[in-house]
Parts: structure tokens; C-alpha cells; sequence
């Protein structure tokens, strides 16, 4: 039996029903458009005549109609080539009922004339009706839910209510759905401008924190990657006067080593440069960095850059250098990244310009200091210069100023002998030092700083690998003491090098080219002071030098025989002379043999005078006067309180002698064990002091003479054979009186007109018998006996004519005829019986008759055959 209508219509309403609540629960279910659409596409069809559902919202930036969501009923195949349509308001059937806010039904598309691009495309998909209904809520109209069926009228008016009542849960669901969306977009934007605010902070508090760069990339590279993950982070600064780029801070996670922090590379032919040159944010990825061939884009190959940004950094219209951020991986940076990045830049550029201007100001403080503690340091030297003469008191004075100024742990002063061509450490000041350097020591001008500060004329800067290379022994101590950094510059004065100002340190690269530059003003003072003091004492020496000459020279004048001139023109005399005139000029050693009074002090001032040493001393030295223990103070000088004695510093000869000649007469008695030390004065030209270490050096040409054999003390032992040789260089034999007769006229007027003048008598004739008789006589005391007798005569002589007491010569010579050989030889033989007697007759051996007599067995035996000496005599 079939139903009745009421029946019918109850189930429908009930169908109905139930599908209003299924669209709730898939409402409910669901917070996707595109899925709520597809599961009413799965349950409206049983109670609703469409083959197609889809939603369309009005856009409110562009202000059209779009297509979100189109699906098909779950017996169609699913169809999306409308998705994302987009349709003007006045040209789709959804924009008039959104505007209208209507429902709409088409019953016929074929027949519709309204909405033609609309129509079109809904025709293309086979869309034969429709029915539009709109989407609406009680705060916006958000657009049009629409069903589409393949065949015409497929809606009528049941159909418009229940796909109404659809359409108003379908409103609140999209409603829901945009909102829960928009509230999305909006709290990813809202945490992208927090960690966006929160990184712009935490770099501007980083900008304010530090004006170190490095440690500011450091800090903004750590707050970057939070929000920008990458790996490398630099920060480029521009050096537009050579057109290059500083590396200035690297903040790499992981490197190869291909780039390095302080490194320059060329602005051209980098990605760097392209931002630089452009002003504007530059990206690449490797293949971009491939087509560079340039050193810096192998150099970026290498360490593995895949793609980077680069950042120009700008400040009021200036380009201060390039932010760089890298990745190891090729990665798209979005349009808020690059944002964020620009922001980031501008703060960076804030900072090198603050860092920049900071360090403008800095330097400029520092060289503002610089200058002041120069200018400062040159006041006080300037003003020690003038207080004080000495110059250990000037350099204890300015040392305290120039540790002030330089980190110096050691200051010494060396100053330049250029005729020893030696270095001394003249002044030190080293507290605590371990005694490796010791004032007074000398140097040879080696390989030391000092030396090479002085031989190069400029200042010198060594570091500890240089110190520790050196192999000069100043440096080795140098670095004992544990200095590790020095700086040393001359003491120059016009063309002059005095010597060198040298400071040292025991922190390493304590020095720099500016500190020995300031140095050097400082050692143009205290050169002129070194000139001043080195000049005082030249004169001082010289005064005393020259007083100690005047009072010598005025001893000899009081004790010396003062001739003339050499005196004779017998050929002997004449052959000696020649000698002289031959050997004057060298520096040679001479050796004058003689009697005693036959004139060798005579030939050795003759010498002197002729050779190129005339304008200098002539000193002389009797040694056999001297006492020997006096000897070699005498000759060498002694220091005070070198011995017992000795109040005060004494000069010896060869100081005295320095640059002229010194006479050592006698020179056979010199003591052997002064004898090495005169060889050493001989061979080397220096010798020290008695009581002092300090070796002299001088420049003296030494002449001997002696009346003894000294080849047979040499022989005897009694003479060192290798300083017999040295003084023998050149021997010069003075004949006696007696094998030059012929001179003894011109010496006999010679000396009574001396004596003449000084007793104020007038001799006009000597006597010829008179003369004949001096002629005759031998002269054992040669020319000194002579010229005393010629005294006595003239004593005795009252008129014009000499008066010569001839009666009293020959009884003189009578007497040392017969009585000189006798008495000699007698007082010989005596003397050896003695000694034989003492010894039991033994002649040799250390307790022998020859011991005690100071000769060897040989001499004494022959000595005993010659006096007829035996034992039975």
C-alpha cells in the first residue's frame, strides 16, 4: 500500500533533518574548507539534486570574486579547473549575490545572457544549472556557496530552503575557518615581529655595548642564526684610498683556513663588491660565485659557500664596508629575511661608523699623548743637559723620564772608540738584572744592535725571534737577562756617531717604529751632551797630560846634558847619522849601542826629531836609576792605592810617550819579570795599569840603548831573547870618543863656548898644545868626561885664552892605564876565588861556584883559564 502525502512529506522532513545535522558534525569535524567541502560533497547529494559544490569568497584587496574550493559529487569524477579562479563582481553570478545578498537560481545556463565569464566557465565543466545561495554572518559578508548540476532545472524551491539552512551553518563554518586562519597568519606575524623587535634590540644593545667590531659580530651573528639559520657571518670594511676590502671579523662555525681575520682583498671581482658598488643588497648561490674567477671567489669555493647575502652598510651616504651572510647549503632567503637582514645592516653600519669615529678619536688622543709625553721628555732631557755637566749624573736623571714614556726595563748608553774601533757600556740602569751585563765592559763594533744602530745611522727595532737569532755576545746576554724586545739608536752629532741609546724590555714587541722615533729626538740631546762630555775629558786629559809633560820636561831640563845638536864630522859620526836619517822616519824599534857618555841619549833625540813623531813628546826613561820595584810604575803607571803608597793615580811613560817616542836607557837592566810586560807594550801597544783591569791602549815608538852585551845576557839567561830580538830591530852602534879623535876640536870649542856664556867669561883661543893633548887622551868617559873637563877649564881659564890643565890629563891617563886593568882584573879574580871557595870548587850545578856568580858553567871555566885560576893555585 502506498504511503499517504503526510507521510511522505515527514519522512522528507526528517531526511532533511538528519542532513542538516550531518552538516553540522562535518562542520564540526572539520577546520579545512577543502575538506568540509569534500565531505558535503559526500552527504548533501541524498537529499539535494547537484553534481558540483564550491565556495567562492570575495577578496577584499583586489575586490573580486574567487573560487577556494570546487568538488564534485561522490558518483562524478573529481574535477579542479576552476580552482582559483578569479572573477569581477558585475561578471559572476556569485558577485551579484554576494552584492545583492539573494539567493540565486539558474535554472537554465544555456539561457542565461548575465555574467558572461561566469557562465563560460561554468559551461566548460558542464554546469547545465544552479544555485547560489550567500555566505553570510552577522559581522561580514564573506561570498557565495554554489551547486551546480549537470542537468537543467535541477533546483527548486525545497531545494533552495534546505541548501539555504546549508548555506547559513556553512557561513559560520568558513567564518570560523578564515578566522582561525587569519588568526594564525597573524600570531606567525606577530612572533616574526617579535623575533624581529627582539633582534633588532638585542643588536642595537650590542651596538651600544661594545665599539669592538669583532666581538659585536660575534654577538649579532648569535642572535641572526635564532631567526636566520646559516653558517658564516663577515664583516668587510671598504678602504676606498687602495680600494680594497679589510676582512675585519669572520664568525665562521666551522673553517678551512682559506680566509683569515685582518687579510686585504680587491673590491673588483667579488660579490662584496657588486653590493659596495651598487648599494644594494646582493645575492648569489656557487654557480654565480664560479663566474668571478677571482681569488676571493676560489678562496669562497673552497671553504664551501654555497649561497650568501651581501649587505652594503650605509651612513649618511656613505659605503663603510659589507655584511655578509653565508650558507653551506643553497637556500632562498624570503622577502622578510631580507628585510630583517637590512635592518640588521643598518644598525651594523651605525656601529663601524661609531667604531670607526671612536677609533679616529682614540688615535688622535693617543697621538695627542704621544706628542705631549715627547715634547715633555725633550723638556726634561733638555733640562737635565743643562743641569748637569757629568754625564753619569744627566743619564741617571733622564731615565726615570724615559720609563715614563716607554715600556722599558733596561736603558744603557754605549759609546762608540772609533780609534780602538770598540763599544763600551758606559752607563747602565737594569734593576733587578741577573749580572750578565756589567758597566765598563767593552765590545768590538760586532753584530750587536748597538753596532748596527751606529753603523747604519738609524734607529734599530728587534723582537725576540731577531734577539735570539743574533750571534753576538751582547745580544746572548741580552736574552740571558731575559730581555725580549730592544731599541737602539745613535748619538748623532753633524757627521759624527758618538755612540748609541739603547732601551730594552722583557715584555715582547714592546717598541714600535714610533718609539724610535721619539728616541731619536731624545738622542740628538744627549749626543750633544756625549760631545760635550767626551770633550771635556779629552781636555781634561790633555791639561794633565800636558802638566804632567811640563814638570817631566822641566826635570829634564834640570838634570839632562840639553845638547844642541849632534856635535863632529869624523866619518864614524857620519856613518851613524846616516843610520839615523834612514831609520827616522819608520815606527821601527832601535837599538843605540854604546859606552857610557859616547852620546846614545843624543842619537835617540836626533831620531826623534827627524821622524814624524817630532811634533809629540819625547820621553825618556834611565832604567837602571829606578829602584826595581818602582820600575814598572814607572813605566806603566799604577792606580791609587795600588800599593803602599800610592796616594794617587800616577802616569806612566808610555801614556806619557802616546803618539811620540819613549828612550829606554839602560834597557839591559830591566828586570826579566818586567821584561814579558814589555814585550806585550811592544808587540800589542797596550798594558794595563798597576791596580787596574782596564787595558790601555797607545801608540809609542820605543828606542833603546845600553853600554851591556846583550847578545851574552841573553846567552846567560839573564835577558829574554824574544824581547832582545824585538828591540833589535834596527841596532845603531855610537863609537867612542877615541875612535873619533878628529871631532874632539869642534866638541872642545863647542863646550867652552857653552860654559863661556853661562859663567859670562869671553874665550877668544884654545892652546894647540893644549888640543893636541885632548886629541890624545883616550876618554874612557867619552864625550861626558869631555865636556866636564872643558868645564873645569873654563872655571879655571881668566883671560882670552882657554886654560887647559894639561898636567892634570896625563896624570889621569898614567893612572887608568896602569891601574884600571890591573884593579878590574884583580877585583875579577878575587871575586871568583870567593865564590869557588864558598862552593868547595864546584863550578856547576844549582849550588855551584856559576849559579852564585849569575853566569853559566862554560863562561866561568873560560873566565878561570883566561885569570890562570886553579885549584892548586
Amino acid at each position: 500500500m502506498d504511503e499517504s502525502p503526510p507521510a511522505q512529506t515527514a519522512e522528507a522532513d526528517e531526511a532533511r533533518f538528519c542532513t542538516l545535522l550531518k552538516v553540522s558534525e562535518a562542520i564540526a569535524a572539520h577546520r579545512d574548507l577543502t575538506s568540509l567541502f569534500r565531505d558535503l560533497a559526500q552527504r548533501l547529494p541524498a537529499v539535494a539534486p547537484f553534481d558540483f559544490i564550491g565556495l567562492v569568497l570575495h577578496d577584499p584587496a583586489k575586490n573580486l570574486m574567487k573560487v577556494h574550493v570546487l568538488e564534485t559529487a561522490a558518483a562524478r569524477p573529481h574535477t579542479t579547473g576552476l580552482d582559483g579562479l578569479e572573477l569581477p563582481i558585475e561578471e559572476s553570478a556569485t558577485g551579484w549575490v554576494w552584492t545583492h545578498q539573494q539567493p540565486l537560481i539558474i535554472p537554465s545556463l544555456a539561457d542565461e545572457t548575465r555574467f558572461a565569464k561566469g557562465m563560460t566557465a561554468l559551461r566548460g565543466i558542464g554546469v547545465q544549472s544552479v544555485c547560489l545561495l550567500p555566505l553570510t554572518t552577522a559581522m561580514c559578508r564573506l561570498g557565495a556557496i554554489g551547486f551546480g548540476s549537470l542537468e537543467r532545472h535541477a533546483f527548486g524551491a525545497k531545494d533552495l530552503a534546505l541548501l539555504d539552512q546549508v548555506a547559513k551553518q556553512v557561513a559560520v563554518a568558513v567564518d570560523n575557518v578564515l578566522n582561525f586562519a587569519s588568526a594564525k597568519v597573524s600570531q606567525r606575524a606577530l612572533v616574526r615581529e617579535r623575533d624581529r623587535l627582539n633582534l633588532l634590540l638585542e643588536i642595537n644593545h650590542a651596538v651600544n655595548a661594545t665599539l669592538d667590531l669583532k666581538q659585536l659580530l660575534s654577538a649579532i651573528a648569535t642572535s641572526l642564526r635564532r631567526v636566520m639559520p646559516h653558517e658564516r657571518t663577515a664583516l668587510l670594511l671598504y678602504e676606498p684610498d687602495h680600494e680594497q676590502f679589510r676582512l675585519h671579523a669572520l664568525n665562521f662555525d666551522l673553517t678551512k683556513g682559506f680566509l683569515s681575520e685582518g687579510e686585504l682583498t680587491p673590491v673588483d671581482g667579488s660579490p662584496a663588491g657588486i653590493a659596495l658598488r651598487s648599494r644594494k643588497p646582493f645575492y648569489y648561490v656557487k654557480a654565480d660565485l664560479q663566474g668571478f674567477r677571482s681569488d676571493i671567489a676560489d678562496r669562497l669555493l673552497a671553504e664551501g659557500i654555497q649561497s650568501a647575502y651581501c649587505f652594503p652598510l650605509l651612513s649618511h651616504d656613505h659605503v663603510l664596508g659589507v655584511l655578509t651572510i653565508s650558507s653551506l647549503t643553497e637556500k632562498t632567503f624570503e622577502a622578510d629575511d631580507i628585510a630583517l637582514l637590512g635592518e640588521a645592516a643598518k644598525q651594523i653600519a651605525i656601529a663601524v661608523e661609531n667604531a670607526l669615529n671612536y677609533g679616529y678619536v682614540l688615535k688622535a688622543r693617543q697621538e695627542l699623548a704621544r706628542e705631549r709625553d715627547r715634547l715633555q721628555l725633550l723638556l726634561e732631557t733638555n733640562n737635565a743637559v743643562a743641569t748637569h755637566l757629568e754625564l753619569r749624573d744627566l743619564f741617571d736623571s733622564i731615565t726615570a723620564s724615559i720609563r715614563r714614556v716607554l715600556k722599558a726595563d733596561v736603558i744603557s748608553l754605549t759609546i762608540l772608540d772609533p780609534e780602538r774601533n770598540q763599544l763600551k757600556l758606559y752607563a747602565l740602569d737594569f734593576p733587578g738584572q741577573k749580572g750578565f751585563l756589567e758597566e765598563g765592559t767593552t765590545c768590538t763594533l760586532c753584530g750587536c744592535p748597538a753596532t748596527t744602530a751606529i753603523t747604519q745611522r738609524e734607529p734599530v727595532v728587534l723582537n725576540r725571534q731577531e734577539l735570539d737569532q743574533s750571534e753576538s755576545t751582547v745580544s746572548k746576554r741580552l736574552v740571558a737577562e731575559g730581555v725580549k724586545s730592544a731599541c737602539c739608536v745613535p748619538l748623532l752629532l753633524r757627521d759624527r756617531t758618538l755612540g748609541a741609546l739603547n732601551v730594552g724590555s722583557l715584555q715582547e714587541e714592546a717598541f714600535t717604529q714610533a718609539d724610535a722615533e721619539m728616541l731619536s729626538e731624545v738622542a740628538k740631546q744627549i749626543a750633544l751632551a756625549v760631545a760635550n762630555s767626551l770633550a771635556y775629558q779629552e781636555i781634561a786629559a790633555l791639561k794633565d797630560k800636558l802638566a804632567k809633560e811640563k814638570l817631566y820636561l822641566e826635570q829634564e831640563i834640570q838634570t839632562g846634558y840639553n845638547f844642541e845638536e849632534i856635535v863632529g864630522d869624523s866619518q864614524a859620526l857620519k856613518r851613524v847619522l846616516n843610520q839615523v836619517r834612514t831609520v827616522a822616519s819608520t815606527d821601527s824599534t832601535v837599538l843605540i849601542l854604546g859606552e857610557t857618555g859616547s852620546g846614545k841619549e843624543l842619537v835617540a833625540r836626533a831620531l826623534h826629531n827627524l821622524s814624524d813623531r817630532r811634533e809629540r813628546t819625547f820621553v825618556k826613561l834611565n832604567c837602571a836609576a829606578i829602584p826595581t820595584g818602582l820600575l814598572e810604575s814607572e813605566l806603566f803607571g799604577h792606580e791609587k792605592g795600588a800599593f803602599t803608597g800610592a796616594i794617587a793615580t800616577k802616569i806612566g811613560r808610555f801614556e806619557l810617550a802616546d803618539r811620540g817616542t819613549l828612550f829606554l836607557d839602560e834597557v839591559g837592566e830591566i828586570p826579566l819579570e818586567l821584561q814579558v810586560k814589555l814585550l806585550r807594550v811592544l808587540q800589542e801597544q797596550e798594558f794595563e795599569r798597576l791596580g787596574s783591569t782596564r787595558t790601555i791602549r797607545v801608540n809609542v815608538r820605543v828606542i833603546s840603548a845600553t853600554n851591556r852585551d846583550l847578545a851574552q845576557l841573553v846567552e846567560d839567561k839573564e835577558f829574554r831573547s824574544d824581547l832582545y830580538y824585538r828591540i833589535n830591530v834596527f841596532p845603531v852602534t855610537v863609537p867612542p870618543l877615541r875612535e873619533r879623535a878628529e871631532d874632539i876640536p869642534a866638541l872642545v870649542r863647542h863646550f867652552a863656548q857653552k860654559f863661556a856664556l853661562r859663567m859670562k867669561k869671553r874665550i877668544e883661543t884654545i892652546p894647540a898644545e893644549a888640543m893636541k893633548a885632548l886629541q890624545q887622551y883616550s876618554w874612557p868617559g867619552n864625550v861626558r868626561e869631555l865636556e866636564n873637563f872643558i868645564e873645569r877649564a873654563v872655571i879655571l881659564t881668566q883671560g882670552p885664552d882657554l886654560s887647559v890643565p894639561i898636567a892634570e890629563l896625563k896624570r889621569t891617563q898614567n893612572h887608568t892605564t896602569q891601574s884600571v886593568t890591573t884593579t878590574l882584573e884583580q877585583a875579577e879574580r878575587e871575586h871568583i876565588l870567593k865564590a869557588l871557595s864558598d862552593t868547595g870548587w864546584v863550578i856547576g850545578g844549582s849550588s855551584g861556584a856559576a849559579a852564585k856568580l849569575g853566569m853559566k858553567r862554560t863562561t866561568l871555566q873560560s873566565k878561570m883559564q883566561k885569570l890562570g885560576i886553579s885549584r892548586q893555585s
